[in-house]
Order: structure tokens, then C-alpha cells, then sequence
């Protein structure tokens, strides 16, 4: 039996073992958390479990921390690491030599393959730094704003960037890194300024507005990837559907968030609006 076992065992190590020999891009096989899928999922999981246990346990008898200069100073270096991403993308294919309708991935050592990947790797790398979001809501006792949404976009965003720099560096799935990127640089610019006091309040108009674009960008993300299904394109069709339901799942999450949010809560105030019209009326009236 436990010859049987361990037979079994051997066979998933070695077919892991082929598997990462014949995908993965040796280009980026040395890089930083590249060696395998271990060291992403140790920090993902710290990250889960400071978020959801040891962190609310820590600050449940503390006053919240006071971050205020530490988070202007993370929400500017996030603002310029997102002009940064974006510049490379576009840069390194997207500008003029990249397809919008079919990119297979240039494992060359082309320079601009090369930058490409790179520019994938330094998008994980934003990707875990970002974690650092949450971490802040923990010591600053925001609780509520750790939804499910929060959590599971901030645990799959560097998962599928890991995959994007292990296998694919490059090609099709690669505009998702550049409209997100973009998208951060608007939404960090929108925390830098709600950080920075009361009396910057009156420029924050556009806060919805922050979530409508988050949803365009799912929608060009599901459609870019989910057309090429149906496509003769060498671009792994298995990357394209994961891509595509994932942003379908963004897309139904962040609606709710919208719906909830902007949608049945000015309904919701509308209608105690007029409640209370109604009461004032009354009163008037005897």
C-alpha cells in the first residue's frame, strides 16, 4: 500500500516537473518568486490569514495606527509604478506592433520581447505590493471596507500575473496589465486625495465614477480575450477562457458593488426624502 502511495506521488512530481520543464519561459525562470508556484502561495496565504485573523485579533484592544503620511506616500509610488506599466506595455507592443485581434507571445530574446516580459514581471510585483492595501485597513480598523470583492481580487490579480510572467510574458493577455495599470492610476490618484483631508472632499465628485471605468475595463478584458476563442490565434485558449471568466466574475461582482452602492442607495435616500416631505406636509396641514 504505501509502496502504491508513493508511486503515485512520484508520478505527480514527475508530471509536475515536465510540465514546468515544457511551459514555462526559461527567460523569466531565475527571476524573483519565479521559481515555482510555492513562494506566491506562502505569501497569499500570510496575507489572507493576517487579514482575516491574526490582524483583527492584533488591533481588536488598539487604537488604529495613524498612517496618514506612510499611505500618501504608498498611494504616489502606486500612481507612478501604474504611468510606468503603462508606458512599458504600449512601448514594448501594444503602441504599434501588437495585434488587437490575435498576439501569440515572442519567446525570443528580442529586445522588445524582453522588455515585454520584463514589464509583465515588474505588473507581479505591483500586484503583491498592492497587498498592502488591506494591510492597511487592518491596522487602521476599516474592517468594513475587507469585503469578499476586496479579498478575492487583490488574491487572484498576482496569481494570474504569476502565470503571465511563468508561461506567457507576453502577447494577447498582456492588454489586461496595461487598461489595469491605467485604471490604478486613476483610482490611486482618487485614494491620494480623499487621504488627504476633509477639505479636499469637494474634488472627489468622480468617486462612482472610479467603479464605472473598474467595469468598462472587465468588459474590454472579457471581450478581447473571449473573441479569440473563436479564433484561428496561436494564444493558449485555456489562458483565454480562465481570463475571460474571471473578468466575467469582476464584472458581476463590481456591478453589485455599483448596484448596491450608487444605484439602491440614492434610491433608498430619494424615498426617506420624500418620507419626510410628506411628514413636514402633514404637520403643515394640521
Amino acid at each position: 500500500m504505501n509502496s502504491a502511495n508513493s508511486t503515485f506521488d512520484m508520478s505527480i512530481v514527475d508530471s509536475y516537473r515536465k510540465f514546468m520543464e515544457r511551459n514555462s519561459d526559461p527567460r523569466t525562470e531565475n527571476w524573483w518568486l519565479m521559481s515555482g508556484p510555492g513562494p506566491l502561495l506562502t505569501i497569499l496565504a500570510t496575507y489572507l490569514y493576517f487579514c482575516n485573523s491574526v490582524g483583527p485579533r492584533y488591533m481588536r484592544d488598539k487604537k488604529p495606527y495613524d498612517l496618514k503620511n506612510i499611505i500618501i506616500v504608498y498611494n504616489i509610488s502606486q500612481i507612478l509604478m501604474s504611468i510606468f506599466l503603462v508606458y512599458e506595455g504600449l512601448v514594448s507592443g501594444w503602441w504599434n506592433d501588437y495585434s488587437f485581434s490575435c498576439q501569440p507571445v515572442d519567446y525570443s530574446d528580442n529586445p522588445k520581447a524582453r522588455r515585454m516580459a520584463a514589464a509583465v514581471w515588474w505588473y507581479f510585483t505591483a500586484k503583491i505590493i498592492e497587498l498592502l492595501d488591506t494591510v492597511f485597513f487592518v491596522l487602521r480598523k476599516k474592517n468594513r471596507q475587507i469585503s469578499f470583492l476586496h479579498l478575492y481580487h487583490h488574491f487572484m490579480m498576482p496569481i494570474c500575473a504569476w502565470i503571465g510572467v511563468k508561461f506567457l510574458p507576453g502577447g494577447h493577455g498582456t492588454l489586461l496589465g496595461v487598461i489595469n495599470s491605467f485604471i490604478h492610476v486613476v483610482m490611486y490618484s482618487y485614494y491620494l486625495i480623499s487621504g488627504l483631508g476633509p477639505q479636499y472632499q469637494k474634488y472627489l465628485w468622480w468617486k462612482k465614477h472610479v467603479t464605472t471605468i473598474q467595469l468598462v475595463q472587465f468588459a474590454i478584458i472579457f471581450y478581447h480575450n473571449f473573441s479569440v476563442m473563436f479564433s484561428d490565434c496561436n494564444y493558449p485558449k485555456g489562458i483565454n477562457f480562465l481570463l475571460s471568466l474571471n473578468a466575467g466574475l469582476f464584472i458581476y461582482m463590481f456591478g453589485n458593488f455599483y448596484y448596491q452602492n450608487y444605484v439602491k442607495s440614492k434610491s433608498r435616500k430619494e424615498q426617506e426624502v420624500t418620507g419626510k416631505t410628506v411628514v413636514a406636509n402633514g404637520k403643515k396641514d394640521c
